[in-house]
């Protein structure tokens, strides 16, 4: 009670200051208030050398941090010499290269594959496969029943734990299939003159119109031979390709998602040194095994990259054996491929006909691709239980065995 007089004391006294400072404010004639607000000149500064700890070899508060020379080592280490730029390297050009590697996702997938490689898509497998497919002499005994095992191996038995992650059961049920279709090799002896080749690197060049590209890098596993596939397509039939038009997606430039480079080597390499006993590719197998989905490549973009090799692979053949000078193949390179994610398998045969794409007339290559065959439908790795009844035990559910038939097929190709 005794300090309210002196609160509000002191209220009006801030109330009756603030109005007069403001009354006093808005009495002072606009130039006096220019003269207020009018900026000071700024002093010239002289620049003096900054004083630094260098002489005394140690850290000094209040003295500048020294800047010394770089340090030059004499002798050029690879992990810790600083590279040249980009402009002063010698291999940079200024046309820039687009090339395609194994992280590349095209937005259009197959068409934007189709124009690049100047291709006629042929939906299906060929007839020669097709006639391996439906030929009981090249099938194994018990198939089926051994196929189940190798899925119940990837799915169940290969690890401890109640249900393995993508990134193990796709390898393993990859090697088991690939173990099933070796033991081919007792009915055909011609299948032992094969090699699996991992971790190699593929390089091929080419112009489309205007663009200059590249499919170069590491990719998928291949399978090479000694003998080349056989063409797939007649000559009437690839002479009829001449009346294809290629499908284009205007506005969208078909060099979409590859990346653009201005330093690179226009190179022609099949990733094998010369004398390479198993110099034909055969089959190329991509495995998409990422646990995250969105790691994964959508089935669309995988059979985009998989035409993509396939056709670089070819193409690397062609011109080790024919040259660079582009023209109609007198005998065509055949390439197949092999997608998969562990369930859903993607085949492809690849038949080069012409290393000319510069203009989108004449000769076209041809694909024949059959997209998004399952294995099976589901692995159960856990039994469903209602009610203390388990409705649906663990076990492969939805197993198609013609998928494996045409796995088969492609792998027996040109020696069958």
């Amino acid at each position: 009670p005794e300090r309210r007089p002196v609160v509000l004391a002191a209220a009006a006294k801030r109330q009756r200051a603030f109005e007069g400072g403001s009354r006093g404010r808005a009495a002072r004639p606009p130039r006096v208030l220019a003269r207020a607000v009018e900026r000071r000149p700024v002093r010239e500064q002289v620049e003096l050398d900054a004083v630094t700890y260098a002489g005394r070899q140690h850290f000094v508060p209040g003295l500048a941090r020294p800047r010394f020379p770089p340090w030059e080592r004499g002798w050029r280490h690879p992990w810790h010499s600083p590279g040249p730029r980009y402009e002063d390297m010698p291999l940079r050009k200024e046309r820039a290269c687009h090339v395609c590697h194994q992280w590349s996702r095209m937005l259009e997938g197959v068409r934007q594959a189709l124009w690049l490689t100047k291709t006629k898509l042929v939906q299906g497998l060929p007839l020669p496969v097709l006639s391996i497919v439906d030929d009981p002499a090249s099938q194994l005994e018990d198939q089926d029943e051994r196929v189940k095992r190798a899925i119940s191996h990837a799915r169940f038995w290969e690890t401890t734990e109640v249900a393995p992650n993508r990134e193990k059961y796709c390898p393993v049920l990859f090697e088991d299939l690939l173990h099933l279709c070796r033991l081919m090799t007792m009915k055909n002896p011609s299948l032992a003159k094969r090699m699996l080749a991992r971790n190699y690197r593929i390089a091929a060049t080419w112009e489309r119109e205007s663009f200059l590209l590249q499919v170069r890098g590491l990719n998928g596993i291949l399978l090479n031979s000694m003998a080349p596939i056989p063409p797939v397509a007649s000559k009437d039939e690839v002479a009829a390709t001449e009346e294809h038009a290629l499908e284009t997606f205007y506005p969208i430039s078909p060099t979409i998602d590859l990346q653009e480079v201005n330093v690179y080597r226009e190179l022609d390499d099949t990733g094998f040194r010369g004398g390479y006993p198993y110099p034909h590719p055969h089959t190329l197998y991509f495995l998409e095994s990422a646990n995250i989905r969105t790691n994964r490549f959508r089935p669309e973009q995988l059979r985009a990259k998989m035409m993509m090799f396939a056709f670089g692979n070819a193409l690397a053949k062609a011109k080790m054996l024919y040259g660079n000078d582009p023209k109609v193949l007198e005998q065509p390179v055949v390439v197949q491929s092999v997608g998969t994610d562990g369930q859903l398998f993607q085949f492809m045969v690849f038949q080069l006909n012409t290393t000319d794409f510069v203009s989108s007339d004449g000769v076209k290559n041809l694909v024949w691709i059959d997209p998004d065959q399952q294995l099976y439908e589901k692995a159960q790795c856990i039994p469903e239980v209602k009610k203390r009844v388990v409705t649906k035990p663990t076990g492969i559910y939805g197993f198609q065995p013609d998928t494996f038939k045409k796995f088969l097929a492609l792998y027996l190709h040109g020696t069958v």
